[in-house]
């Protein structure tokens, strides 16, 4: 048996709602779905997480989700996208693979994603220490 969830999906040990698939990427509905159509995207190679996953890599799981959102934007009459990443337990990773969750939005959904906005004297101070040179 496979690692993680998602490679017993990945390897047909589980059942999935497959929605694409290509030599690179795997997607299929959410079971536990935020909206209508919240679908997961996976690389077919195995990364825990953001910070080991290659650069290209993670464009052909941009791609998916960029093919992905074309498709659902009039299959689903959805007024948006959420694409949404989460690397480390502290973010909220419940499965060590990287994947991308694509997130369709609606004005009429109760979803939100961010609660709180900082206010500027906190950003000013903050972008001092995190710019990149």
């Amino acid at each position: 048996m496979s690692e993680t969830l998602f490679h017993q999906i990945r390897d047909g040990e589980l059942p999935s709602h497959k929605v694409f698939e290509n030599e690179d990427v795997l997607a299929f509905l959410d079971v536990n779905p935020a909206t209508k159509g919240h679908t997961l995207i996976i690389p077919k190679d195995h990364y825990e997480g953001l910070l080991d996953c290659p650069p290209r890599v993670l464009s052909e799981l941009m791609r998916a989700a960029k093919k992905i959102a074309d498709h659902y934007e009039d299959l689903l009459d959805c007024d948006g996208f959420n694409i949404v990443q989460s690397t480390g337990e502290a973010a909220e990773q419940e499965v060590a693979y990287i994947h991308v969750h694509l997130v369709p939005r609606y004005d009429s959904g109760p979803f939100k994603l961010w609660h709180s906005r900082p206010n500027e004297a906190d950003l000013s101070e903050l972008v001092d220490d995190l710019r990149l040179t």
